[in-house]
């Protein structure tokens, strides 16, 4: 029989209506992200349920210092390598700073060009009360909408670090608040990044919808990690919350050194290696 959370409770295709029956059932609902087909195909394969295709690869993709630079342009390149890989799980695409800030018709449109062009079944805002307008005209027309609270990325420079959020009673109540209006303007699930974990566990106990956390304890309905931060090929820092399964930056650089050696000794290609 298979284990309560192994990727055989659900075999056929995730979506926004299998995340809610699994918080429903107690079932810890698992998210990744990826940025490219092969990434996202092993992902899919090991029967992850949500793989988020991130503006996080501003950062580990492209090198950048924040996640403020990518644009839409390049988000719907990755979205659309992503989408092509996958057949089981929910593909989120991230909406990029200020593609959705401006106005809620301009979120809409961006939104639109996200499943429309890249083929994801849903979208990621960041941003409680202020953009719940938005977030009601993108789900108005069909389009599933996933929110994101506590630590923002695309607001670093307002927050000015990236420490631990709401910490603080009046910061802690306008999370919980802002929990409500994205349940209320009808997002499907919610993350919520590096929040004390009580207060993580408390809203998703007081909301219907799921409660995906990063950094944000166990007591969420789900966690999500960097793909990147996990298995060790994003070293620039390393955040309490991220458990490395894996070392690859060192094997792949390992297997770098070792070709470069074996090409200028002659050793490769040897005659097996020949034509």
């Amino acid at each position: 029989m298979a284990e309560k959370n192994s990727p055989e409770v659900h075999p056929r295709k995730i979506t926004t209506r299998s995340l809610t029956q699994m918080k429903r059932a107690g079932q810890r609902i698992t998210a990744l992200t990826a940025y490219d087909h092969t990434m996202a195909g092993l992902l899919d394969q090991a029967g992850i349920d949500v793989i988020l295709v991130g503006d996080s690869a501003a950062m580990v993709v492209q090198g950048l210092n924040t996640t403020l630079c990518i644009t839409m342009e390049q988000m719907l390149l990755h979205a659309a390598w992503v989408s092509g890989a996958v057949d089981r799980a929910l593909v989120v695409g991230d909406l990029p700073f200020m593609s959705y800030q401006v106005n809620p018709d301009e979120g809409l449109r961006n939104a639109g060009r996200m499943v429309k062009e890249s083929g994801v079944e849903a979208v990621k805002l960041e941003g409680g009360e202020k953009i719940c307008r938005t977030v009601e005209r993108i789900v108005d027309v069909g389009i599933p909408v996933m929110g994101h609270l506590g630590l923002t990325p695309q607001s670093i420079h307002k927050f000015g670090t990236y420490q631990v959020r709401a910490t603080e009673k009046v910061e802690a109540d306008e999370v919980r608040r802002d929990a409500r209006a994205l349940c209320d303007a009808g997002a499907f699930a919610i993350v919520i990044e590096k929040v004390p974990a009580q207060l993580a566990t408390e809203i998703a106990k007081e909301v219907e919808v799921p409660i995906i956390g990063i950094g944000a304890g166990a007591g969420c309905d789900g966690q999500i990690l960097v793909s990147h931060d996990m298995l060790g090929l994003y070293t620039k820092f390393h955040p309490r919350f991220v458990r490395r399964y894996a070392n690859l930056g060192d094997q792949m650089l390992d297997a770098f050194t070792r070709y470069s050696s074996d090409v200028r000794s002659g050793d490769f290609p040897s005659e097996d290696e020949s034509y």
